[in-house]
């Protein structure tokens, strides 16, 4: 195909999605935003959370990941999506990245991981620490008693708290807990920088990870030495030491191809890469959101919520505030919930008796398809159950990984299926207060729109989040949403010259999409939801805010007894 005006030929980019168990390349017309092919390909190595891969013990709360999947993801997905796709690679003018995060990895000065190098294998700190590696929890607590000490005025662009997922937490881990690791990397960096080092073979930091992860500002940049020296004296230097004060702002061009990683993904050397970027962050643009009071819910494993603002607001318990940290010229709001999807798939694996296993394989059917018949039947409320849906911690609002699920109302004739409804609902409940959050605090929620695996393939869940949250929920036209917002990226990274954009509102207008079908709230529904959210509310204030700690007296329990004290 031809434009006329220009004559220029049809070009492309892919993008690159580097989830939690996969990673997942998409091709796509630069023009129209047609996806022309998509691979994935699943991590060999996959999450870490008992032992390394050589039998050393983890503790607890650990996730960690080998970064050799995220090479192969490159090496595979990518010349792979090319293939399938027929177009040549002189056509593809970018490329861009997305990850989960915070997900970091200490390194040498070269880029290499330290887990590559052999004196470090059986070094757990030496490893990728994945975003739900949350056994840094007692350091996020002491930097969060410290910050407030000292009046640190960017603690409440946090939401009063960093969580343990964050990158500081996880470095001052390494320092306190493997010091000869710590003074061993030579940068600690996000993977989602880490993978863009390895395509244009030079290191960069972008906006979004730094803003919403690493504590840093546009305008006053990070925490002073001071505050990190009061942390722990190992950390004083940290930023210049281990991380860096060059932050690519999102859209830029990073670089482009060398000639290992154009061998490796079978692509051209010198093609552009797109500065790195965050999974959720990067969909906005992929539903062809331009402007605020738009929330954008990323629903997989976890779930996160995006929402850009025209003015910098505090919301105790958000993820963060970060001008420019998604669009330039917002400011972007962050929050979310740790555990969605993992919560169902938690359910399905330890939960169902073998009779509806049996009669799932029986029917022909996939066994989340059969529970989901029996669940879509019940009303609203006809379970008698309510659930929190903290199976993995709290991230938004209350900020608390030490919080755990619960669910009430069990008796002797509840099924498996109300069982499943309750947990989802649960996650939708979570998501209101997430919305009726911000709109106290001042930052308006007019709409809504969801992308990601389940409003792909789960219209009861949809429904029911329509009914709870009592809006209009839009749907992502993609089913590869962070690749392909990825890939919207990287045409603004590639320029308007070779075939993209100038700009990523441009780009987002010609080639977001959303899917035709729009769930709406039931107003008989949404009217029991409210009774049984009111319920929810007193249940998550009651054990999330204080008033009875038992979910945290019943970790520590668990752990001086799984320690043997």
């Amino acid at each position: 195909m031809t434009i006329i005006g220009d004559m220029k030929m049809t070009k492309y980019t892919i993008g690159v999605d580097f989830g939690t168990l996969s990673g997942r390349a998409v091709l796509v017309n630069a023009r129209t935003g047609e996806e022309i092919a998509s691979s994935v390909y699943k991590y060999p190595h996959g999450v870490m959370d008992k032992t390394l891969e050589d039998g050393t013990p983890l503790g607890i709360d650990w996730a960690l990941e080998d970064p050799q999947d995220y090479i192969d993801v490159l090496s595979h997905a990518v010349p792979q999506v090319i293939k399938k796709s027929g177009v040549s690679p002189k056509d593809i003018i970018g490329i861009g990245t997305d990850f989960t995060a915070c997900t970091v990895m200490p390194v040498k000065a070269d880029g290499t991981p330290l887990c590559f190098l052999p004196q470090y294998k059986s070094r757990p700190h030496a490893y990728v620490k994945l975003w739900k590696h949350h056994a840094a929890q007692d350091k996020a607590n002491k930097l969060n008693e410290m910050a407030a000490e000292r009046g640190e005025k960017w603690l409440n662009n946090y939401g009063g708290k960093i969580s343990s997922e964050w990158a500081i937490p996880k470095i001052w881990q390494i320092a306190d807990e493997d010091p000869e690791i710590y003074d061993a990397m030579d940068r600690f960096i996000e993977a989602a920088d880490w993978i863009i080092w390895q395509l244009c073979g030079k290191e960069t930091r972008n906006a979004c990870t730094a803003g919403y992860k690493e504590i840093w500002n546009k305008k006053t940049g990070f925490p002073s030495n001071d505050f990190f020296r009061a942390l722990d004296p190992k950390l004083e230097h940290v930023v210049d030491e281990k991380l860096s004060r060059n932050i690519m702002p999102l859209g830029k061009k990073a670089g482009t191809l060398t000639e290992k990683a154009a061998e490796m993904t079978g692509l051209l050397p010198g093609t552009a890469v797109a500065v790195g970027n965050v999974d959720a962050h990067v969909c906005v643009p992929a539903v062809g959101i331009d402007g605020p009071g738009k929330m954008l819910a990323i629903m997989g494993t976890s779930t996160c919520h995006i929402l850009m603002g025209t003015e910098e607001h505090q919301v105790p318990g958000m993820c963060g505030v970060v001008e420019d940290g998604v669009l330039p010229g917002y400011f972007g709001y962050e929050a979310g919930q740790s555990c969605v999807g993992d919560h169902f798939a938690w359910f399905i694996k330890n939960c169902l008796p073998a009779s509806y296993k049996e009669e799932a394989e029986k029917e022909g059917k996939n066994i989340y398809q059969f529970l989901r018949e029996r669940a879509e039947k019940l009303k609203p409320g006809e379970s008698g159950l309510l659930a929190l849906d903290w199976w993995n911690g709290n991230r938004s609002i209350l900020v608390d990984v030490d919080l755990s699920g619960m669910m009430l109302g069990m008796t002797l004739q509840t099924k498996p299926e109300e069982m499943y409804r309750a947990l989802i609902e649960a996650t939708a409940y979570g998501t209101r207060m997430i919305i009726e959050n911000y709109r106290k605090h001042g930052v308006p929620v007019n709409e809504f729109y969801a992308s990601g695996g389940i409003p792909q393939k789960d219209p009861m869940t949809m429904q029911i989040y329509s009914d709870i949250i009592n809006m209009p929920i839009k749907i992502a036209g993609s089913a590869q949403g962070p690749a392909f917002g990825s890939a919207i990226f990287a045409s603004v990274a590639a320029g308007e010259k070779a075939g993209g954009y100038d700009s990523i509102f441009e780009a987002a207008r010609s080639m977001g999409k959303i899917k035709d079908k729009i769930y709406k709230p039931i107003l008989s529904n949404a009217r029991i939801y409210d009774k049984l959210f009111a319920e929810y509310r007193i249940l998550h204030d009651y054990f999330g805010r204080g008033e009875n700690d038992v979910m945290k007296r019943l970790k520590v329990i668990k752990k001086n007894v799984m320690e043997g004290e």
